[in-house]
């Protein structure tokens, strides 16, 4: 199989995975891969997401990316977070020459990290991210390089933020179903209620509330029950 270099090829291959089949873990560690094998000088990759203080990895082609990202998340500081709150790009070109970062450099080269490349990714207004790439020797990145990797970012960016949009619309989706299935439970309760004691919905939902109080159950566990038993008579 011939390396992906390209963004537009890269783009293509994005494009085969269907949201509606693959989880955004799914497609973060495709994203990693096709990076890893498209960038010239990457020796691994990792995507980097931030929402509000909490940084995490949430892909990585080998444990080495994902423990160069970790150790600055530990330490609140360095290139991939830097480049995932600006949105820009940050190129570390010597970690022996590094003074930026000094302490990460020094842990980078001790791990065999000779340069290193993030990318910001702006995905939606609560969740960036960077595309973090390593390379084993010093100046991996030449400008080509550096060109194919932001093209790439620009492509991955679209693709997560699709998926993140779309996981979210699911998830909306099973919840919203999950409520009706509670109202209709509730309404089947209500109308037990109402026949029984000839009380108005309102007197029926009030008594419900209470027994879910006095009980210390949800409203909904409590109609289920009594559903439940009505349906046993």
């Amino acid at each position: 199989m011939q390396p992906i270099r390209y963004p537009i090829d890269a783009l293509v291959e994005l494009g085969r995975v269907r949201l509606d089949e693959s989880n955004l873990d799914d497609m973060l560690r495709r994203i990693a891969e096709l990076a890893k094998e498209g960038i010239d000088g990457a020796k691994e990759v990792s995507v980097t997401l931030v929402r509000g203080q909490a940084n995490w990895t949430v892909a990585f082609t080998a444990d080495l990316a994902r423990e160069m990202d970790e150790w600055q998340y530990s330490h609140q500081r360095g290139p991939c977070l830097d480049a995932s709150a600006s949105g820009d790009t940050i190129s570390v070109p010597d970690t022996a020459a590094e003074q930026r970062w000094p302490a990460w450099a020094a842990r980078a080269r001790a791990a065999g990290v000779g340069s290193s490349l993030s990318i910001g990714l702006p995905i939606q207004r609560s969740v960036v991210g960077g595309l973090n790439v390593y390379g084993a020797s010093a100046d991996a990145f030449d400008p080509s390089s550096i060109a194919t990797a932001r093209g790439f970012a620009a492509y991955a960016a679209v693709a997560l933020a699709n998926a993140h949009l779309y996981e979210n619309a699911a998830t909306l989706a099973a919840q919203m179903q999950e409520a009706m299935r509670n109202r209709a439970v509730i309404e089947q309760a209500k109308g037990i209620i109402m026949g029984a004691r000839r009380s108005s919905p309102e007197e029926a939902f009030a008594l419900l509330s209470k027994i879910s109080q006095d009980t210390n159950r949800k409203v909904h566990d409590v109609a289920a029950a009594l559903v439940d038993q009505a349906v046993r008579r």
